[in-house]
């Protein structure tokens, strides 16, 4: 790939011939073991978590990049955004194995033909310290399951028997922990590549009938699986129940998160009792970074925080090929991602400054901070966001507005405070599971309360980002800065031949 180089100049004028400083733009971090992530997702909006397989390969689209500014005298940096990964440490205990636990399950309580319930512990069970269970836990659990398989109305696979037991196990403990199959994992896995995904519905309010009804069911769509159909009602999302109060992106936003999470739908036929089905959201799409110029000002629309989340922002001001006067971060209904990428957006505004605190179970108050040379630190920011704000996006709006960095405007963000990591149990299955709470980088909470704007926007949100230049147009900088494309050497070798 060719490198960049960014100058400063008038607006109105072209780029001369000027002494340019050069420095390396720092590449993307190495893949941790573990890496946290935050998100919002389904009813209760969650943060999600990725491990990458030690071996893994993340191609950095900008790694050969380079930054020359003019007007300035030269000067050398180094690539300090691997520090950022340090963030695994704090999450080290999630990766310890259990090796007083086997991993083959005893199954022989569960394979008696007879009417009788072997309700003997398993000594593989017997072995592990869980001190909480007790031997009438186990027989109840067994008996359950027997039941189960001897009386329920439809033929039960013990495979999707017990996958639910851990399913129901982990919800219990909170609204973000999940038990991952094959699928889930997969596409939780490619979330940190630029993957949100949706259960594969759409619904409309219709007013005679008093209900959100599904218009639209995507074939193949987790949703269809499931059996969910055109006509059903749509009763409630998560732990939100729907109303006529309700707006179609409420319920979008509701439907839509992180690929490969999960959330709970209550539906119903028309004249039947109600049903609860849990879906994931593997009807998954790209997400793209869209940079778009206004009166000199770049609107920069950040739908989610992945790995490359940094270098397609700068790309998209590349590509923009005009100088550029202050930029417009527009996040709504961004529901976060990988912590360490809020964090590396952070540096590209602000040198040497704290973003997020992070507090695991097991560990001490880690403080992660930008790193690097903030390469639009002169440039001057405006942040736009809205109530489906959350998790990594707050990270990154509450720390801009400490450092009176940013403006933000909008209306309060979500308010997710805890950081889920997605714990491997082999190839194909995974936890999802809250291992660490954050809160600002000056110890405030957000968890439930979330970030307030400094400037709360009324009227209709179409309207919220021509607000929103508007009051930047009030700080922009006389002359711009533009982003160009360095020119590659074999490019160089033949201008020079053809001035000879």
């Amino acid at each position: 790939m060719r490198s960049i180089y960014f100058m400063r100049l008038p607006v109105t004028k072209r780029l001369g011939k000027q002494a340019m400083k050069v420095f390396t733009a720092p590449t993307m971090f190495k893949p941790a073991l573990m890496i946290g992530l935050l998100g919002l997702s389904t009813a209760n909006m969650y943060a999600q978590a990725a491990k990458s397989p030690a071996n893994a390969t993340i191609n950095n689209p900008t790694a050969s990049l380079q930054l020359i500014s003019l007007n300035t005298d030269e000067i050398a940096t180094e690539d300090d955004t691997n520090n950022l990964s340090d963030v695994a440490d704090m999450l080290e205990s999630a990766d310890q194995v259990d090796d007083s636990i086997d991993s083959v399950a005893d199954e022989s309580a569960l394979t008696d033909d007879t009417n009788e319930i072997d309700v003997s512990i398993p000594p593989e069970v017997a072995q592990v310290s869980l001190n909480a269970i007790s031997p009438e836990t186990l027989k109840t659990f067994v008996a359950v399951v027997d039941l189960v398989r001897r009386e329920y109305v439809d033929a039960v696979n013990d495979e999707e028997l017990f996958n639910n037991a851990l399913s129901g196990m982990l919800t219990n403990l909170d609204s973000h922990a999940e038990f991952l199959d094959a699928e889930a994992y997969e596409n939780l896995r490619a979330f940190t590549e630029g993957d949100v995904g949706d259960v594969g519905i759409k619904v409309n309010y219709q007013p005679t009938d008093g209900y959100w009804v599904i218009t639209e069911v995507i074939d193949a769509s987790p949703a269809d699986k499931k059996g969910i159909a055109v006509g059903d009602y749509l009763h409630q999302v998560g732990d939100f129940k729907l109303d006529e109060d309700k707006e179609s992106n409420d319920i979008e936003q509701l439907l839509t998160g992180i690929a490969g999470t999960q959330v709970d739908v209550v539906t119903s036929k028309a004249g039947r009792r109600k049903h609860t089905t849990t879906l994931q959201r593997n009807n998954s799409h790209p997400q793209t970074v869209e940079a778009s110029l206004m009166d000199g000002i770049a609107v920069i629309k950040l739908p989610a925080f992945q790995n490359n989340s940094r270098e397609k922002l700068l790309e998209g001001l590349i590509d923009l090929d005009a100088p550029i006067t202050g930029i417009l971060l527009d996040m709504r209904d961004n529901p976060g991602g990988v912590l360490t990428s809020a964090v590396s957006v952070a540096s590209l505004f602000m040198s040497d400054t704290d973003v997020v605190q992070v507090k695991g179970r097991q560990s001490d108050t880690r403080t992660l901070s930008t790193q690097g040379l903030a390469i639009l630190e002169s440039l001057p920011v405006v942040v736009l966001q809205n109530r489906y704000s959350a998790s990594a996006a707050e990270v990154l709006a509450s720390s801009l507005q400490a450092q009176k960095r940013a403006t933000i405007v909008g209306e309060v963000s979500y308010g997710k405070g805890s950081v889920q990591s997605v714990i491997p149990l082999n190839d194909e299955q995974a936890v999802k599971l809250t291992v660490a709470n954050y809160m600002t980088a000056s110890g405030n909470k957000i968890d439930g309360i979330g970030v307030e704007p400094d400037m709360t926007l009324s009227g209709s949100e179409s309207t919220w980002e021509q607000q929103a230049l508007a009051l930047l147009k009030t700080k922009a900088l006389d002359s711009g800065i533009r982003f160009v494309r360095k020119p590659a050497k074999e490019d160089k070798a033949m201008a020079g031949n053809k001035v000879q």
